[in-house]
C-alpha cells in the first residue's frame, strides 16, 4: 500500500509543474485524495481535495484559480497541475488518501 508522488522541480516564477500521485495497494475509486504541502518552518497545509469520482473539488484560498486537481481511476492517479507559480509556492507537496502519505516532492520557486 503506498502513494508515489513525482513531478516535483525547481521552476521560475511565473512557470507551471505538474505533479503526478501514484497509487497502489488499495481500492484507489473508494477514497477521496489530497494534495498537501509543507514549507520550512511552517505547518502541513491543505492544497486541494477531490472526490471519490471527482464531482466535489476544495482548494486553498491561496491557490484557486492557479492550480487544478484532477484524478484518474483507471490509472489510480491524482495530478496537481500548477500554473503561475510564486516564490511562496516552494514547499514538499504531499499526496494523501485517509491513512496514508506519500514520501512527497519537492517544489522550489526561484528565479
Amino acid at each position: 500500500v503506498q502513494l508515489v508522488e513525482s513531478g516535483g522541480g525547481l521552476v521560475q516564477p511565473g512557470g507551471s509543474l505538474r505533479l503526478s500521485c501514484a497509487a497502489s495497494g488499495f481500492t484507489f475509486s473508494s477514497f477521496a485524495m489530497s494534495w498537501y504541502r509543507q514549507a520550512p518552518g511552517k505547518e502541513r497545509e491543505l492544497v486541494a481535495g477531490i472526490s471519490r469520482a471527482g464531482g466535489n473539488i476544495n482548494y486553498a484560498d491561496s491557490v484557486k484559480g492557479r492550480f487544478t486537481i484532477s484524478r484518474d481511476n483507471a490509472k489510480n492517479t491524482v495530478y496537481l497541475q500548477m500554473n503561475s507559480l510564486k516564490p511562496e509556492d516552494t514547499a514538499v507537496y504531499y499526496c494523501y488518501a485517509p491513512g496514508l502519505w506519500g514520501q512527497g516532492t519537492q517544489v522550489t520557486v526561484s528565479s
